[in-house]
């Protein structure tokens, strides 16, 4: 078995914990990742949530939520001038206003259901009218960066003209953790044929 597909298992049987936002939980209960689990949270008190973030390109990171004002800064620090955030648990807008950070919070359920291409649409629009302005960085999140964040990046990544396999490979090299649910993939090819037929 690949790695991957070990990773892939592994989240999958734990889905309920990470639909809680529990995803360092579901990572501890695997022997083989709490060495990873352990230095991502070395040193921070109970309840305390580091910010977590995986550039995918230059300007384009992905990740889980960024919970606290103090991870908001730490993400202003990092460049980020917009996020998309597509986690129905939290509403970064007011944690980003201090610091001139553009939010589009395009909350959905991670419920392993088909997403509606309005929830692409919206997310792409916002995502190409940051990235063709000059210096700017996009951080797209969910809760724990691993179904609704990847999903809406690679939607993002195909509209910018890059095939899916390629963009698929590409966020799961750079976050490992990410699990591409076949609805989700489904659910992204089904945006990008429409937007193929609309441009015809």
């Amino acid at each position: 078995m690949k790695p991957n597909e070990w990773l892939t298992g592994a989240l999958r049987a734990d889905r309920w914990l990470l639909a809680a936002g529990r995803w360092s939980a579901a990572l501890e209960k695997r022997g083989d990742l709490r060495g990873w689990s352990a230095t991502l949270h070395k040193n921070l008190p109970h309840g305390t949530f580091k910010m977590d973030m995986t550039w995918v390109t230059g300007r384009i990171a992905v990740g889980g939520g960024i919970w606290t004002a103090g991870n908001m800064a730490e993400a202003a620090r990092a460049g980020i001038t917009h996020i998309l955030d597509m986690q129905v648990e939290f509403d970064d807008t007011p944690l980003a206003e201090p610091h001139g950070i553009s939010v589009l919070w395009n909350p959905i359920d991670d419920d392993f259901q088909p997403k509606s291409s309005d929830v692409f649409q919206r997310g792409v629009d916002f995502a190409l009218e940051a990235l063709n302005e000059e210096g700017t960085k996009l951080f797209v999140h969910c809760a724990a960066g691993v179904h609704r964040a990847p999903m809406m990046t690679l939607a993002i990544l195909c509209s910018l003209g890059w095939n899916l396999a390629d963009a698929l490979q590409l966020i799961e090299a750079r976050r490992p953790v990410v699990d591409f649910a076949d609805v989700y993939v489904n659910s992204v090819k089904r945006y990008l044929q429409q937007q193929v037929k609309a441009e015809k």
